[in-house]
């Protein structure tokens, strides 16, 4: 779950501040990295042409 945002300017990704429900711990993640989850009571389905997962990120 995000909890907040770090804006360092134009020429800089969003940095969002996440803490991860398994451990426990607060982790920074760059735009470039953030993916939203299906979410059937918000009607965001998974989209198949996006079934990826972004480099360094580990598959679960």
């Amino acid at each position: 779950m995000a909890f907040a945002v770090i804006d360092y300017g134009a020429e800089h990704n969003l940095l969002w501040v996440t803490a991860l429900d398994r451990s426990g711990e607060i982790w920074c993640a760059p735009n470039p990295k953030v993916r939203m989850q299906a979410n059937w009571s918000m009607g965001r389905g998974k989209d198949p042409a996006f079934d990826f997962v972004p480099e360094g990120i580990a598959a679960q």
